[in-house]
């Protein structure tokens, strides 16, 4: 933990970005954590919080109040915590997470997660990626959505994921079963942004809303009806953009929430059955290796909750 040190910008830091030569000077810390410092107004530029975006100048005052380091907050092994493993290799690893374990923590003192299971067995894994919390693992789920999650087992297969993951490049297919009857084939195409007025929920909207402080992220997500029944439709969906919680606000938007989402209306039973949690899985992914640039596929069954409810309404 890097606290009251004091740093003067020189010529050569002639308008570099505050992040990147607050990086450069105390490359104990990482990307992220710089940018929370900023975020938490923990650096002060000449006597003033220094904004993300800021330029030094040479002779530039800064002065650091609060910088946490990468050894602050390593996510701790937690042997205890389930680790499926379906492909591994020496690039990658790809898991299938179950129902209700988060994919990492959000507090040093967290275990049960993903990445703490992931540590556990794998502790080289805990330096790869940038974010300490959120080690070499490519992308998130949510708690409760079941399914495959990619990790990378080097810094090189880190980057190349990570790239395909924001390039959109990576197919993503799940497993959902909704309200009401669908047709055929839909393909949704939505704006989302933070509902301000509720914590952890998403909205969406066709036009990209123009209130202050929101930030509209585009989404689209197509689905194919994989079965109809008398009040709910399984769906195969399938998603290349990754927003928070969109396909569960997406379908929502549409008029068919996810069984068992009561966060976006969904009902709480499919038939006779209660749902144990939010009818979706992370089914299947598709993208090219790290290392042999092949396109590569994994594919995770429906696991055994939501099997059940299946059966049930047959």
């Amino acid at each position: 933990m890097i606290e009251g040190a004091q740093v003067t910008a020189s010529g050569t830091d002639d308008g570099s970005r505050v992040d990147a030569f607050l990086l450069a000077r105390f490359p104990s810390s990482t990307r992220a954590l710089v940018r929370k410092a900023l975020a938490d107004e923990k650096v002060l530029l000449n006597n003033r919080p220094a904004a993300k975006g800021a330029r030094v100048r040479a002779g530039d005052s800064l002065r650091i109040l609060l910088l946490h380091e990468r050894q602050d907050l390593r996510v701790r092994p937690d042997p205890e915590a389930p680790l499926q493993v379906v492909f591994e290799d020496d690039a990658l690893l790809v898991l299938n997470k179950p129902p209700g374990m988060p994919v990492h923590p959000l507090r040093v003192a967290e275990t049960g997660t993903l990445a703490n299971a992931l540590v556990a067995r794998h502790p080289a894994l805990a330096e790869i990626g940038d974010d300490p919390l959120f080690p070499a693992l490519a992308h998130r789920l949510d708690t409760d959505t079941s399914g495959l999650v990619v990790a990378a087992r080097t810094s090189d297969a880190y980057a190349f994921l990570r790239q395909q993951f924001r390039g959109r490049k990576v197919l993503k297919e799940y497993a959902a079963l909704v309200r009401g009857v669908t047709p055929e084939r839909g393909k949704l195409e939505h704006y989302l942004v933070h509902n301000p007025a509720r914590r952890g929920q998403m909205i969406a909207s066709r036009e990209a809303p123009a209130r202050k402080g929101l930030r509209p992220m585009r989404a689209v997500t197509e689905y194919r009806r994989a079965r109809a029944f008398s009040e709910c439709t399984l769906l195969d969906v399938i998603i290349r953009t990754g927003v928070t919680h969109q396909i569960r606000c997406q379908l929502a938007a549409a008029g068919f929430p996810i069984a068992g989402d009561a966060l976006y209306g969904g009902p709480v039973r499919a038939g006779q059955t209660d749902l144990p949690r939010h009818f979706l899985h992370a089914a299947s992914l598709t993208f090219q290796h790290p290392t042999t640039h092949e396109s590569v596929r994994f594919e995770a069954p429906l696991p055994d909750d939501l099997q059940r409810v299946l059966d049930a309404l047959r």
